[in-house]
């Protein structure tokens, strides 16, 4: 029996286990794929507080290797089903006194045919992951917010030539990404345009967009936004329109005992730092109400 099973190793899953460790509770994570979450994607993190600049990875690792170092255990499960004091993965059944539901989102898809086939094969969700696999070739990156704006940056140095495709007229990005964005003489905006078809045998070679338009590619980085899975858990929570778990006083959901905390509650702010107060308020919530 746990004291507190965390479903998710992001910032907030692992932010809530120190918490539980540091109130010497027996306190398990259980995460599908790798810790971190989508920090692990930023080449950097400077808008933490007293923390002027660091990579994601970095960010991260810290917060794994503190986890471990108090005593927490993180499992590498997929959790299929979440009842008020148990947990099933496809491999087995946990039972627990609380449950904090910290599964964060998933990166938006096109929706296009053959992208699910051609991911890792020029089609990538992630340019600090991937970006080094195209040094000196010409790639894509498709959005309009934050995160398109600095993969294209951030690949600019890496690629010979960067399309940054919107289908907007404008950017959402802040504007010091828009500055930066006009200082790379590589990158070319086209605007009010999207991608319509993937072409390629066995590699991704080139784009269609719908403005008819054919362009030339190696890789096309998708950043079009994300999406939250919660769809498992509606036994045990409300779930609004959008797929995101409605909380009461930020981190309880309809059931008692089963909290939840990050990225995939509905709220105003999504960023690593309210990622964290919300895995902090939920252990210290499951602790006292446990």
């Amino acid at each position: 029996m746990y004291d507190i099973i965390i479903v998710g190793a992001g910032p907030a899953g692992m932010t809530a286990a120190i918490y539980g460790l540091r109130a010497n509770k027996r306190v398990l994570i259980l995460e599908a794929k790798a810790y971190g979450g989508q920090i692990v994607n930023a080449s950097k993190v400077e808008n933490y507080p007293g923390i002027e600049s660091i990579s994601g990875f970095d960010f991260a690792t810290n917060l794994y290797n503190q986890v471990i170092k108090l005593g927490g255990e993180i499992k590498y499960e997929t959790v299929v089903k979440v009842d008020e004091h148990s947990v099933i993965t496809t491999s087995n059944t946990y039972e627990t006194k609380a449950i904090i539901l910290a599964v964060g989102v998933k990166n938006r898809k096109l929706n296009l045919d053959r992208e699910i086939e051609l991911t890792g094969k020029g089609v990538s969700y992630c340019a600090t992951c991937d970006g080094n696999f195209y040094k000196g070739k010409d790639v894509a990156v498709i959005g309009g917010g934050n995160t398109a704006l600095e993969d294209a940056i951030y690949l600019a140095d890496l690629a010979n030539h960067v399309y940054l495709i919107h289908r907007g007229d404008s950017f959402r990005a802040d504007q010091k990404y828009q500055d930066e964005l006009s200082s790379k003489s590589n990158i070319e905006c086209i605007m009010n345009a999207n991608v319509s078809k993937l072409n390629g045998e066995n590699v991704l070679e080139s784009i269609d967009l719908d403005n008819g338009k054919n362009i030339e590619v190696s890789g096309l980085f998708i950043a079009i936004g994300q999406q939250p899975n919660n769809a498992i858990f509606s036994n045990v929570a409300d779930i609004d329109e959008n797929g995101y778990i409605i909380s009461k006083d930020g981190v309880h959901t309809n059931k008692e005992h089963v909290y939840v905390a990050g990225d995939a509650r509905k709220k105003e702010l999504r960023q690593l730092v309210t990622a964290e107060s919300d895995g902090a308020i939920a252990a210290v919530m499951a602790i006292k109400e446990s």
